[in-house]
């Protein structure tokens, strides 16, 4: 996962690809989870900056998966027309993904 907080400054963004492209070697997974609950208001340069590590996982042969966004930042980037998959919160009551609810096989259907 790769943690982004505050105001990304410019000189900032090359390092951050770098981290990303390291992840994606050392998981083999093919997705890095970006966590931008930090990041504070949106504004451009974070569409700048996500835009630049989307692009540096596709070449790297992966993708990146947003977590804890703002419905701002989700806003703005449905705005410029970047679509960014989204890392699902599990609802309060729901069960985690991957989980069975188990069913009796004598029970009633409702």
């Amino acid at each position: 996962m790769l943690v982004l907080t505050g105001p990304v400054a410019r000189d900032e963004v090359t390092g951050l690809c770098a981290d990303l492209r390291g992840l994606l070697e050392v998981s083999g997974s093919g997705i890095v989870v970006v966590d931008v609950g930090g990041l504070g208001p949106p504004g451009l340069w974070a569409v700048d900056l996500l835009a630049r590590l989307e692009l540096t996982a596709r070449r790297a042969g992966g993708r990146t998966r947003l977590r804890a966004a703002d419905p701002a930042l989700r806003a703005l980037l449905d705005l410029v027309g970047l679509r960014f998959q989204m890392e699902r919160q599990v609802e309060q009551g729901e069960p985690a993904g991957g989980v069975e609810e188990a069913v009796q096989t004598g029970d009633t259907a409702l």
